[in-house]
């Protein structure tokens, strides 16, 4: 098989926590490449969404928990215009709103090596991985790979031990943009009041203003039952979400004042999957850890976020961190057991449902991407495993990074 690349690190996967890690990795003295299947940077944070959380930490006073390259990337979004802060709906801490489309900008910016339109295939043990491309099937070398899929593919490509707990992961959601909309003709404790006598999926959930004036950006759809491992059961989940799209704008346009004129501008790119795959690593995140606000020595993140659960019924669950205060996570979330050179980052880590129902938010995958890029820099330099990095060597070199520990 040709040889596409060879050097240090390579990622897979182009989200919120690819690009940090590629961005970390390089920034460290490796050489990265990061894959990605589409033709942009930014996967959910740019397809589905349009609102970083996991930055703040919720309470009566605004804490930002996370640093480093994820901030680096909000306040280049300030600095365009296209990025403002807000309070959560849910009092879950403040989110920073932004533009998609900027965003892509920002990572293309920021990220030096990135093959679009390609997809990690196949793992190589001690070599590095194949990716699938419009030419073919390519071998990329690299000492030390991190999987930022999402979906934990590349680990299961590799045989690293996970959890995927049957139809209790949380459902997926298809977002979409309206035009047209006065959202100051009804609150949002009206419009949940309005849902709440509709029939709908879910009878609660977000719509906000974004930086243009009169377009909003919705968070509403629920589609259970199907799993996103699955690629028939996926693309069902894509139908059923376009479907319920449809069926939430014509009851905001039928029962919201300030949708009576609304236009529909957009679906989500692909549906948003909450969670999927995740590693069983050397350490596993419980909820215990996370209400209890616990903290651990080789701590590479923080968090404040709750545990939001939407796999409750067409309501969701909030647990909050004791007394507004916040947890580590291991680095240690991040490795398998069985599987060398390999790094798992983003919302794969180890942790159980309830604790990955806190710690999956985009700030926290952008401070664990770092984290990765950086332990796979550490580790080429060292000649050693991911594993076997110096942890307070990893923890120092990520606080003079600008991360919040």
């Amino acid at each position: 098989m040709n040889v596409l690349w060879e050097g240090d690190v390579v990622v897979a996967g182009g989200g919120s926590a690819g690009c940090a890690a590629a961005v970390a990795a390089v920034r460290s003295g490796a050489s990265c490449l990061l894959v990605e299947s589409a033709g942009f940077l930014g996967g959910t944070g740019a397809a589905v969404l349009d609102t970083f959380y996991g930055f703040y930490a919720p309470g009566p006073v605004s804490r930002r928990v996370v640093g480093g390259v994820g901030w680096e990337v909000c306040e280049r979004l300030f600095e365009a215009g296209a990025a403002f802060e807000r309070p959560n709906t849910y009092g879950a801490g403040t989110g920073v709103t932004y533009e998609p489309e900027e965003l892509k900008l920002v990572w293309d910016a920021l990220v030096p090596d990135a093959l679009l339109h390609a997809r990690v295939c196949d793992f190589v043990p001690g070599t590095g991985v194949v990716v699938e491309t419009v030419a073919g099937r390519f071998l990329v070398k690299a000492q030390v790979v991190i999987d930022a899929t999402g979906d934990a593919e590349v680990a299961w490509r590799a045989g690293a031990t996970l959890d995927r707990p049957g139809m209790r992961l949380q459902p997926m959601t298809a977002t979409f943009r309206l035009g047209g909309v006065d959202l100051s003709a009804t609150s949002t404790a009206e419009l949940h009041a309005l849902m709440a006598d509709a029939d709908l999926p879910r009878r609660e959930g977000s719509v906000h203003r974004t930086v243009h004036d009169g377009i909003v950006h919705t968070n509403l759809t629920r589609v259970t039952g199907l799993d996103p491992t699955d690629p028939v059961q996926l693309a069902e989940a894509e139908r059923v979400g376009r479907r319920q799209v449809r069926d939430y704008v014509g009851f905001l346009r039928a029962k919201v004042p300030g949708y009576g004129s609304a236009v529909l501008l957009s679906t989500s790119v692909r549906i948003g999957v909450r969670e999927s795959r995740r590693l069983v690593g050397r350490y596993v995140l419980t909820s215990d850890d996370v209400l209890a606000g616990r903290d651990f020595p080789d701590t590479i993140a923080r968090c404040g976020a709750p545990i939001e659960d939407h796999a409750s019924g067409d309501a969701t669950r909030w647990e909050y961190v004791h007394d507004f205060g916040t947890y580590g996570i291991p680095y240690r979330c991040l490795l398998p057991v069985e599987v060398g050179g390999l790094i798992v980052a983003g919302r794969s880590l180890s942790a159980t449902h309830d604790a990955h129902a806190s710690a999956r938010s985009m700030g926290q995958c952008m401070a664990m991407g770092q984290a990765a890029g950086t332990a796979a820099a550490l580790a080429v330099q060292a000649g050693v495993e991911p594993a076997a990095v110096d942890t307070e060597l990893l923890r120092k070199r990520l606080r003079e990074g600008g991360a919040l520990l």
